[in-house]
């Protein structure tokens, strides 16, 4: 049973980390605030759902490591959906592919397949156009050159986060609370001032905020990390793809955000670079998989 709806966790989880944007768009806090707010919660959901389901939490190097970069990597996003574009914001995220091609052969001597080279400049067309969209900003994105900036480093960040994960002694349960722990830590004394602001902590704001970290990040986790269990990783990354076409999209609908015709463009080639890179390794994978067994 839990095999047939793996598929459908992935999808929550996508679902709910596609209203990021949303979220961090209309809270009326600074990055650091929302930062330690959302991820103060989720640790508590994510500490009771370790207890619920008799997960033993692990406290190691690689943990600390990749928590680390989970934490940056939220912090960036943060930063650079409030100063740019949801769509810029959460497409520069997902560029983590090609920083992790990068990253592989500077530090592990993995030399990028013809695939690897032929993807990567593309992408980095795709995102050239966000850069020469940010000419201008606009009150829904004050600083959109740096927020691109900060995009970029969130898609470095998280590029990292799936490098840990291939450590043996790694728990990605652990790695997540650890990483809410430290955003938490870092942000709290911004979220004080959030909080003794006047006006900042009316019941809407704190529902938002409750929102964000329980269902938007928290639940996404959560869902991901069961659906992950029985679901082919080339078929997670798939159906994650709707991520980055929604958050935007809930942006544009309820907040009213534009993008600019630079912005589409560029989010249509690193979907569509991303989407085919997907597709084309799997098919290779699955080639691998099906020779091996013959010569077995």
């Amino acid at each position: 049973m839990k095999k047939k709806i793996s598929p459908l966790l992935i999808l929550c989880s996508a679902l709910c980390f596609s209203s990021s944007g949303l979220f961090v768009k209309a809270i009326p806090w600074g990055s650091f605030g929302i930062g330690s707010g959302r991820t103060l919660i989720a640790a508590c959901v994510i500490f009771l759902y370790t207890r619920l389901r008799k997960h033993r939490l692990v406290f190691n190097k690689s943990v600390f490591l990749c928590g680390a970069s989970i934490a940056a990597s939220g912090y960036c996003y943060i930063l650079s959906a409030k100063m740019t574009t949801s769509a810029a914001a959460i497409i520069l995220e997902f560029t983590a592919p090609i920083f992790i091609i990068l990253f592989s052969l500077l530090f592990f001597r993995k030399k990028p397949s013809k695939l690897d080279l032929f993807i990567m400049p593309v992408v980095i067309g795709g995102i050239v156009c966000f850069f020469f969209d940010s000419m201008a900003g606009s009150a829904m994105a004050p600083n959109p050159m740096l927020g691109n900036i900060f995009g970029i480093g969130s898609g470095m960040t998280y590029a990292v986060v799936f490098m840990m994960k291939m450590l043996p002694a790694s728990d990605n349960l652990s790695s997540i609370f650890v990483g809410c722990v430290i955003s938490a830590v870092i942000g709290f004394p911004a979220l004080i001032s959030e909080i003794s602001t006047p006006g900042n902590c009316t019941p809407q704001i704190l529902l938002m905020m409750f929102l964000l970290g329980a269902v938007q990040y928290a639940s996404s986790y959560i869902f991901m990390a069961e659906g992950l269990d029985h679901t082919p990783a080339f078929t997670a990354s798939l159906i994650s793809i709707i991520e980055p076409i929604l958050n935007p999209t809930w942006t544009a609908l309820l907040l009213g955000e534009k993008m600019g015709v630079l912005t589409i463009l560029g989010s249509g080639i690193v979907i569509a670079a991303i989407l085919a890179y997907n597709l084309l390794t799997g098919r290779a994978e699955k080639r691998n998989t099906t020779a091996n067994k013959e010569v077995t």
